[in-house]
């Protein structure tokens, strides 16, 4: 599913993040950004252990921080690893929300064209997808309407379930 804002795309697809072809693929990290299990667990094996080293060498973080890592041998240049939980991996909307909302800043910062974002909080975090859309999808329509990262053009929700899929397109729908 697409829908336009402006002169930037929201889009949801069923895939590996770690197969995108972004400029940045957003990892959901823990406060220590350690890469393990889930998205992060993808990403370390897709592009290489150098970006879990350069991650953790910026740890710990606080939750609802936002760092960059290079993308190692993956597609995309970046990594952007944003703590939406700590040690207890737990999570809630208000860190998913300040969460996506960093990693947006870290985009801008970097005069990036596209990210990709997975389902933050809905795998090791165990957080309700719908609850995740709402919060992440919220956070997309803000920074868009800000208008400041005038050079993203392409936002995409890689997600790894028909489940997770349905619940952010269903949101994203809403918002049509």
């Amino acid at each position: 599913m697409v829908i336009s804002i402006g002169q930037v795309s929201l889009e949801t697809e069923r895939g590996d993040i770690s197969q995108a072809r972004v400029d940045a693929v957003v990892n959901a990290a823990n406060n220590h950004l350690w890469m393990g299990a889930g998205v992060a667990g993808a990403l370390k094996r897709a592009g290489g252990a150098e970006i879990e080293r350069e991650a953790v060498a910026k740890g710990p973080v606080a939750i609802g921080e936002a760092v960059v890592t290079t993308g190692g041998e993956l597609y995309a240049k970046y990594v952007i690893h944003a703590a939406v939980m700590g040690q207890d991996l737990r999570t809630d909307q208000s860190k998913i929300s300040k969460a996506t909302r960093n990693a947006l800043s870290q985009a801008r910062e970097l005069s990036i064209g596209s990210i990709a974002f997975p389902a933050l909080g809905t795998g090791v975090g165990g957080f309700l997808p719908e609850l995740a859309a709402d919060a992440m999808i919220s956070e997309c329509v803000s920074f868009i309407n800000g208008g400041s990262a005038p050079s993203l053009k392409r936002i995409v929700f890689i997600l790894f379930s028909d489940d997770v899929l349905n619940a952010f397109e269903k949101r994203l729908h809403g918002r049509n």
